[in-house]
């Protein structure tokens, strides 16, 4: 009987073409502009690392003072001292400091200019903390982080441009003019947002091509190409002075697997916290934070409101249209009430009227819906059109966002035709054949 209602409905859509042309461009432009929207919002708004979101965590403490706090929060980035003195008391599993470096890889041949990628000075932990996927090798050793080894590990993009995608783990390369021996090649890694670091550069950049130990860039005087706050001033000349001042500039982060040892490292930070104001560093009680991956996602805001604003808008445009529908779809079902008058009279029950007329709502939902999805891969390819490149890259049509806007047009148009359907199944079969 599927089959048979199903052809029903077709007969009865092509006996009311511009009727039904206007419906499926309802449907169709409905689904496409909501579906867009969607494409942007999933993956800005999605958990970079499901895996170990409620593992991971940002740690944050005060050392500016209630002073030069907003709202009582402590700094996102953490200063040189304390920076140092989690990751040289090593509570955590797993911790890292981090921060953006900029490293240029000078190429062999004099003629060719350097080579600027998307760089990070870290600590060996980060690579197993990060679930980062090698294609070759590994990362660097603790030791190479204590002995300020000059190693890197570079991405699989730079290892195509240098080595033609070779294994080339022990080949050197010159960064910045100082030799460095690779250790690794990452696999493609580009978790959308950053979680690691939404701050310096911010949560949509580049794939990161570089990671060298954090010890060996404070060695080499690496300056940060992120963000850098400070309370005062006047915090000396040099570099020395800037490692011992009280500006901010690092992130650091450690792998908790339980809540009792987020419980036990949150305890330690406040009695470290504690420990700097009794010796007198700090001039205020412990304030500390320490968030997960998605909390610390949250208090970064780093889903773009234009993107919740477009999808919102999406939603309303996508409701504007379903209510046209309805309305096409009342007047198409109600002509044909001496139709249905007839079939009742012959012994069809009101659940096969029911069957018949959303089944022809659905074949206009499929035909929205396909519609839908050229409407959606223009959309997507015009997203740059509206959002930053950075994130309008990210959007893509998959598999998964072709099913997803078949799917929503189907349910829209069977949604739509409910209440048009149960006006027609209400006709009463006696007045239809005594009046017609």
């Amino acid at each position: 009987m599927f089959a048979y209602y199903f052809q029903l409905g077709l007969r009865s859509l092509r006996r009311n073409p511009i009727l039904t042309a206007l419906m499926v461009i309802a449907i169709g432009v409905g689904v496409a502009a909501s579906m867009t929207a969607y494409s942007v919002f999933r993956v800005v708004s999605g958990n970079p690392i499901p895996e170990k979101a409620s593992q991971l965590y940002a740690v944050q403490i005060d050392n500016y003072g209630p002073q030069h706090n907003k709202k009582g929060e402590p700094p996102d980035e953490l200063d040189y001292t304390d920076a140092l003195a989690l990751q040289q008391t090593h509570k955590a599993i797993r911790e890292t400091s981090l921060y953006p470096v900029l490293l240029s890889v000078i190429p062999a041949n004099a003629d060719l200019r350097p080579i600027r990628s998307s760089s990070y000075a870290m600590y060996a932990d980060a690579f197993k903390m990060f679930d980062i996927p090698f294609l070759y090798g590994r990362g660097w050793s603790a030791s190479d982080d204590q002995n300020r080894t000059p190693v890197v590990v570079i991405g699989r993009a730079l290892n195509e441009r240098l080595f033609h995608g070779v294994n080339s783990v022990g080949q050197q390369i010159d960064l910045n003019g100082q030799e460095y021996r690779i250790t690794g090649v990452i696999d493609s890694w580009d978790p959308q947002p950053r979680f690691f670091d939404p701050i310096s550069v911010g949560p949509f950049g580049n794939p990161i091509q570089l990671f060298i130990p954090m010890s060996r860039a404070v060695d080499q005087q690496l300056i940060t190409a992120g963000n850098t706050d400070c309370p005062d001033e006047n915090n000396g000349n040099g570099w020395d002075a800037f490692l011992h001042s009280d500006c901010v500039w690092l992130l650091h982060w450690v792998e908790l697997p339980s809540t009792a040892d987020a419980r036990t490292y949150r305890q330690y930070l406040q009695d470290y916290a504690a420990e700097q104001q009794r010796v007198g560093r700090f001039e205020w009680p412990p304030n500390i934070w320490l968030r997960n991956v998605t909390q610390w996602l949250d208090h970064e805001h780093v889903v773009p409101p234009e993107t919740s604003l477009s999808l919102y808008v999406s939603l309303g445009f996508l409701l504007i249209c379903l209510v046209n529908t309805v309305g096409l779809l009342l007047a198409k079902f109600l002509r044909r009430a001496p139709e249905i008058g007839v079939r009742r009279a012959l012994g069809a029950s009101r659940r096969t009227i029911y069957a018949q007329f959303l089944l022809e709502g659905a074949a206009i939902g499929l035909a929205g819906g396909v519609l839908g999805l050229l409407l959606t891969g223009v959309g997507v390819w015009s997203i740059g059109l509206v959002f930053d490149a950075r994130v309008a890259r990210l959007a893509t049509v998959d598999l998964k966002l072709m099913a997803s806007t078949l799917g929503v047009a189907i349910l829209a148009a069977v949604l739509a035709a409910l209440y048009p359907t149960w006006r027609a199944a209400k006709v009463q079969p006696a007045w239809q054949l005594k009046t017609n």
